[in-house]
């Protein structure tokens, strides 16, 4: 177990942050989530080194004051389509360099980002140009900050907005009309989010995860349409599922880009061009064995009984 440590972290309340809070809050380090919404997430309030702080995550002032007296600071902030004033350029890009200059002027010696795979200035869409950006700039303008990034495939988990999206998607879908998919033949490696949040765990220490950035995958390569025909299975619906080809995928992606909760933009479309898939296995540094989709989605995707087992797992977990 590593030494107590002050860790401050952005995103904390969100689907990958409440896992490593909790296996931070085990281990009895002091957290600090910055929330702008304090009261709705008081559950996290129950684990005894865990405090919520309402703040403005954008204004350099108050990264400054909240950083003052941290060993580590954990960014998780991330869209995955703009909205607004939410821009992947605000979100993404200047937030990091909020962040990065906060840790310099305070001394923070480790930043833990949270990246995306296949992140790259040069990337097909807005949304990985802008996670690439903002590992560059950590990565090479960010001096006396041990900074390390994670790139993770699609997270899978109980909360996830992947399976649980696609499933209620098929729901709704008439009993005996085929289930329109674009960027079918998109591949991913699906990454469960207790791994992902173990790898951010181990690497608080580690000396060799310093100045690297690490893409996270699970053990299996899967089409987008092979991941739909799964969740139809595990949740007991007959869907036939019909591949769009890229003309039709872009122009589902202009109509369901207009809807409210955009749950399929343009962008997306194009990051879909690129494999969400890993070249290496999961990175050995951190000891994980990475679990299969199919050993975790149906615990809680499943039927009533399998979803009330998949709780009593991660109560016991807990203990």
């Amino acid at each position: 177990m590593s030494q107590v440590k002050n860790i401050c972290i952005l995103g904390g309340t969100g689907f990958v942050g409440r896992h490593i809070v909790e296996q931070l809050a085990k281990q009895g380090h002091r957290i600090k989530i910055i929330s702008r919404h304090r009261e709705r997430h008081r559950d996290l309030l129950v684990l005894p080194t865990v405090k919520i702080v309402s703040a403005d995550i954008h204004d350099p002032p108050v990264l400054k004051k909240q950083f003052i007296g941290q060993d580590t600071v954990i960014n998780l902030i991330g869209i995955l389509n703009e909205s607004g004033r939410r821009t992947f350029q605000k979100v993404h890009v200047e937030l990091a360099r909020k962040v990065g200059e906060a840790c310099i002027m305070n001394e923070v010696p480790r930043l833990l980002h949270m990246s995306a795979l296949k992140a790259d200035i040069n990337g097909p869409s807005k949304y990985l140009r802008s996670k690439g950006e903002a590992e560059k700039f950590l990565h090479t303008v960010v001096h006396d900050v041990h900074v390390t990034s994670f790139q993770p495939s699609v997270i899978f988990g109980p909360e996830d907005s992947f399976f649980n999206r696609f499933a209620k998607l098929l729901r709704m879908r008439p009993r005996f009309a085929p289930f329109p998919l674009a960027c079918a033949k998109a591949k991913f490696a699906p990454v469960f989010v207790e791994d992902v949040a173990q790898a951010f765990v181990r690497s608080l220490d580690d000396k060799r995860t310093f100045a690297q950035r690490y893409p996270l995958c699970g053990p299996t390569v899967y089409t987008l349409q092979e991941l739909v025909k799964y969740t139809a299975a595990v949740c007991g619906i007959k869907k036939a599922v019909l591949p769009l080809g890229n003309g039709p995928s872009r122009l589902q992606a202009m109509l369901m880009g207009v809807l409210p909760g955009k749950p399929f933009t343009v962008d997306n479309f194009l990051s879909a061009t690129v494999d969400s898939v890993c070249e290496e296995d999961f990175p050995p540094v951190f000891g994980i064995n990475p679990k299969a989709v199919e050993s975790v989605v149906p615990l809680y995707l499943g039927e009533q009984s399998t979803r009330k087992r998949y709780s009593q797992l991660r109560r016991a977990a807990r203990r």
